[in-house]
């Protein structure tokens, strides 16, 4: 029995350690194929790492973002806030017309004399006006010399009787508009002060798309308010005198003549436009490079107003069709479809069909290019022009006009007061540039320049848009004129206006 129980011990004894054994070849087994995994990964992922970077040594191009906070401390103090109002007669602002049975009966209540009744010496009494200074709208700017002569845009300030510059150290200024040209959308003030913080003139030939750029404005009045962004486009066309720099940076209605600054804390452009179909910022605006503004600039400073050349002639641009069919060797010029008698362009001999392919050695390349590089020169000066005609090139020679909206403000400005009046309303008209129709969210209206006769008891001052006449739309001048002189003025007249931001209705009652 006991040798029973010892064998069956050893039995039990002998299967646990072959047990034991079987347990540690699988460990050691498992230990070393996870090791042999381990070691293949490692290598496979050497591998594909040195697969991946293999041939690929090119720079890192961007890294992190750029702090603003230095150059915004370095440019800030010369960004202005503009504010501008307007002068209206007092009894414009009173609730009740001088015809109203109210007012009348207020007067005589008051014990003040009838207007409309004689006086004991049989003289009539008029109603004294009385002048009242209101706000017009607010705007940004830019000093950009010691002495305290200040960049802004021409929309800001037209139509003010007053305009104001604050600094950022809370100073006020009373501004003197030097000269503001409409075309360009540009304007030159002064404030008197002297040591004033200035800001640094750029190149805006040298600025580069995705160039990280700052704004800095009074966007709804807030002043010196920061936004940045990059630069979309150096060179967008957009139909006006100048190709304009677009940016994403965000710029809103009180943003407008405040600079657009690079990283050098140079300023490169004004902040002019936006596109928007809301009416507020979209991700998309607009500035007026700085080199084509200073220039106007320059031209304000010396003369007040701005010339420029004119060649005389309505173009087209040449597509690909037209370009095979006259013979030319590449796509390019500005097509001339006619010619204004006795302009520069016919004084030269130029003729309707001919190509324009060269202006002072400048290429045209496009049909804006041209006015852009004519209106560059000086009236009266000698221009070299190279046109494309029966297959071949030919030189002419021009000697440049004025470009005709200058001229005919000129002549407007030396006509006398009587002869300004003898207009049917009294009411001197001109046309707005598309870039100021963009930035009003218009499509047409006329500017009035001067209100006499009898539209000068009605509610409207010289800046006033005029948007629409007896509910006929308003394109331009010309048509405005023209509707002038066809009224019946035994009839009231009832005109649209747009004022700052607002349109209001406004009678002209017969005389």
């Amino acid at each position: 029995m006991k040798l029973f129980k010892s064998i069956r011990l050893e039995k039990h004894v002998s299967i646990l350690l072959a047990t034991l054994l079987m347990s540690a070849c699988v460990f050691v087994g498992m230990s070393y194929l996870s090791s042999s995994n381990d070691a293949q990964a490692s290598a496979s992922s050497s591998s594909l790492s040195a697969s991946a970077n293999s041939g690929n040594d090119a720079p890192v191009l961007v890294t992190g973002l750029p702090d603003f906070t230095q150059l915004v401390e370095k440019t800030s103090p010369a960004v202005v806030n503009i504010r501008t109002t307007q002068k209206i007669a007092q009894n414009q602002l009173d609730p009740f017309g001088e015809d109203d049975p109210t007012q009348e009966l207020l007067r005589r209540f008051f014990g003040a004399p009838n207007p409309m009744q004689p006086n004991p010496k049989n003289k009539r009494v008029q109603p004294k006006q009385q002048e009242q200074e209101v706000p017009r709208g607010v705007g940004s700017g830019f000093i950009v010399s010691a002495d305290g002569f200040v960049l802004t845009n021409a929309h800001v300030v037209d139509g003010a009787s007053e305009v104001y510059v604050k600094l950022t150290d809370k100073r006020e200024f009373k501004a003197k508009v030097i000269g503001s040209d409409r075309r360009s959308d540009v304007a030159v003030l002064k404030i008197d002060g002297n040591k004033l913080p200035k800001i640094a003139i750029g190149d805006s030939e040298k600025i580069r798309a995705g160039e990280w750029v700052i704004a800095i404005g009074s966007p709804f009045d807030l002043d010196n308010t920061v936004t940045s962004g990059i630069i979309s486009s150096k060179s967008r066309e957009t139909g006006d005198l100048v190709p304009l720099i677009q940016t994403d940076v965000a710029v809103n209605p009180g943003n407008s003549g405040g600079p657009l600054i690079n990283m050098r804390g140079e300023v490169i452009g004004i902040n002019s436009q936006i596109y928007s179909r809301s009416g507020g910022y979209m991700g998309i605006s607009f500035a007026i490079p700085i080199d084509d503004a200073m220039r106007v600039a320059e031209q304000l400073k010396s003369n007040g107003s701005v010339s420029r050349g004119f060649l005389g002639v309505t173009t087209g641009d040449i597509n690909k069709e037209i370009a095979e069919s006259l013979g030319l060797p590449k796509q390019q010029g500005a097509y001339v479809a006619s010619v204004e008698p006795n302009s520069a362009a016919d004084k030269a001999g130029m003729q309707e069909g001919d190509v324009i392919l060269k202006f002072n050695g400048t290429g045209i390349e496009k049909r804006s290019d041209l006015p852009r590089v004519v209106g560059a020169a000086k009236p009266g000066t000698k221009a070299s022009i190279t046109v494309w005609r029966n297959g071949a090139q030919k030189e002419l020679s021009a000697v440049l006009g004025e470009f005709q909206d200058e001229r005919v403000a000129k002549k407007a400005d030396r006509k006398s007061k009587k002869e300004r009046a003898a207009s049917v309303l009294g009411i001197a008209v001109s046309d707005i540039s598309e870039a100021q129709k963009r930035s009003m969210r218009i499509s047409s209206g006329v500017l009035i320049e001067s209100v006499e006769g009898i539209a000068a008891n009605a509610d409207l001052h010289a800046g006033d848009i005029i948007l629409m006449m007896n509910n006929l739309d308003v394109k331009d001048a010309k048509q405005f004129d023209a509707m002038q002189a066809k009224l019946d003025l035994k009839k009231s007249v009832v005109l649209l206006v747009r004022r700052g931001e607002a349109s209001l209705f406004v009678m002209i009652k017969p005389s």
